[in-house]
């Protein structure tokens, strides 16, 4: 079901799931400072050669996109492309948009921010969605969703970049990391440094020590 990229459930299509499939969870809330929408791929048994190379062919495009520096007032639709360069150098794509705004405890998909050819230059304070996906027609669907602030580049002219803010890790089991390169390494790890000392310490506080130990494992380098 999730090869369908906006699958909702029904009596008539919903089935058990097991661990020998890709899981697709959308998810997201809306409370008092802000409204999540989060999308992470899982597969809790052995994934195939091609569900690790799209997955992460998929999680190249995000981590590229992620840490793009741009000069101000650029539109989305202009870097866009760099969401879908590793899927598209093996002849694959995806068919919905790469990213929408997120309003403050207002919509979900909050116009006019994100990377179609209709919305405004990307300017700093935005959030927007960053989620490219893959989708094979009734086998499985990839999809990786995070939320990112346009904040300053540190760079000598005022040049900007995103910064995530969806903490939640992603899933080893489908991750080849021989297709990545050094500075999506990097970028792997610094982002769960960061999970690590962001989520920790809340988790600790809740004394919910197995879901600790489930952020630990999942966030090693």
């Amino acid at each position: 079901n999730a090869a369908l990229a906006h699958y909702s459930p029904s009596n008539m299509s919903s089935r058990k799931l097991s661990v020998d499939e890709v899981y697709l969870s959308d998810t997201g809330g809306q409370y008092l400072d802000g409204t999540t929408d989060i999308t992470r791929t899982m597969h809790w048994g052995v994934p195939t050669p091609l569900q690790k190379e799209t997955y992460t062919r998929v999680l190249m495009g995000n981590i590229d996109l992620s840490c793009l520096i741009f000069p101000p007032n650029t539109a989305g639709r202009t870097v866009e492309s760099f969401a879908r360069r590793a899927l598209w150098e093996v002849g694959l794509n995806y068919g919905h948009g790469t990213g929408h705004g997120i309003g403050n405890f207002l919509s979900v998909h909050e116009w006019p921010v994100g990377f179609q050819t209709n919305n405004i230059p990307l300017t700093k304070g935005m959030f927007t969605s960053i989620e490219p996906g893959y989708y094979r027609d009734g086998e499985f669907g990839i999809r990786i969703e995070d939320i990112a602030l346009v904040v300053e580049a540190q760079t000598e002219k005022p040049f900007l970049t995103f910064e995530v803010v969806s903490l939640v890790p992603y899933d080893r089991n489908l991750i080849d990391v021989s297709l990545l390169s050094q500075k999506q390494i990097q970028y792997l790890n610094a982002f769960y440094k960061t999970i690590r000392e962001r989520v920790g310490p809340e988790l600790q506080s809740q004394q919910l020590e197995e879901e600790y130990r489930w952020l630990q494992r999942n966030t090693e380098p």
